[in-house]
């Protein structure tokens, strides 16, 4: 797993989102147009494709989109 592969997936699940826009070192809530409803298509997202649950805290500390991937990294079996 990339970080890459990651925002491809991201990218996949919000398709209004312009592709190619997001990367690693984007601050991910102003270029995911950020809100509760995307954070809960995320947090599915993340634990469909990873078997990782990303809590609130998870998303209030992460800044970037590094931070959420190497949550996943570190939880992922």
């Amino acid at each position: 797993m990339t970080v890459e592969e990651f925002i491809l997936k991201i990218e996949a699940e919000f398709p209004d989102m312009e592709q190619g826009k997001l990367l690693p070192d984007s601050v991910f809530r102003e270029v995911m147009n950020w809100n509760s409803i995307n954070a809960l298509i995320l947090i599915a997202m993340v634990d469909t494709e990873y078997d990782v649950i990303l809590t609130a805290d998870d998303l209030r500390s992460s800044v970037i989109v590094n931070d959420i991937f190497s949550i996943i990294q570190t939880r992922h079996t």
